[in-house]
């Protein structure tokens, strides 16, 4: 049997943040087989049905993300399932671009605290899992608020389509196996969207920049584009780990 496991956090507070594209990827999965996600149990919410022929458990853990590992311990035991090669975790990323997706057969948690707290609770990093590009902080953004923040409309479409190619990964695991899913997704680049839009800095006064003077040599009137600032690239070159460590999981109720 396997065991199926879209992170997040619960509430409807959280619906439609980055931090939730696991729970959208396992209510798709679900949505398309038919199996009800409705069941209250081991910390979590649970379906049971077929996929691609497959016994299957999904489940969207209750305890919020820093303890996933409660939930995802429970499963596993209860259900005697091999964790290495039965048991599919589905996370964001924000490393990935928004609506890419990435299949791993083992590997570290990359500073993402469910991830971490399955690791803890397993005693290995040797499971299945598929990460969802949610994109990295946009300069001016508090850490936490992106990471919990809501999508904007262009991200919602992109990642709902994401969400249904990572079923079709799913199904792929289960019928030819962890290497082919990989061969087949880790390869796709996702159309880019756009960014979301970076929050004033006060500091920065009206945040106009002097236009550059225009190339006489090119003779189109096109201006040069500005010198990048040395310093800003500082504060954008925040690594997965920093995001998720600084996310109000860690400091409220582990919902990050």
């Amino acid at each position: 049997m396997y065991i199926i496991v879209g992170l997040g956090n619960p509430g409807r507070e959280y619906v439609n943040t980055r931090h939730n594209i696991g729970f959208q990827v396992l209510e798709k999965l679900a949505e398309q087989e038919g199996i009800s996600v409705l069941e209250k149990k081991h910390k979590a919410v649970i379906g049971r049905g077929i996929v691609a022929g497959q016994k299957c458990i999904l489940a969207r853990p209750l305890t919020f993300m820093n303890l996933s590992g409660e939930s995802v311990r429970e499963m596993v035991d209860y259900y005697k399932a091999d964790e290495t090669s039965e048991l599919i975790i589905v996370s964001d990323d924000i490393s990935l671009d928004v609506g890419q997706i990435r299949i791993r057969k083992k590997g570290s948690a990359g500073g993402h605290n469910g991830l971490k707290s399955i690791i803890a609770h397993l005693g290995h990093d040797s499971f299945i899992r598929i990460k969802m590009g949610v994109g990295g902080k946009p300069e001016g953004w508090d850490l936490a608020d992106y990471v919990l923040g809501h999508v904007s409309l262009k991200e919602r479409e992109v990642l709902d389509e994401a969400a249904g190619q990572a079923a079709d990964a799913i199904r792929m695991i289960l019928t030819q196996g962890a290497d082919a899913a990989m061969n087949r997704y880790n390869t796709v680049k996702h159309k880019n969207t756009e960014k979301t839009t970076a929050k004033p800095n006060p500091e920065a006064g009206t945040g106009e920049k002097t236009a550059a003077r225009p190339n006489p040599e090119a003779g189109t009137g096109e201006k040069t584009a500005a010198k990048p600032n040395p310093e800003a690239g500082t504060k954008e070159k925040n690594t997965a780990e920093k995001i998720f460590a600084e996310c109000p999981g860690d400091r409220d109720a582990g919902k990050g």
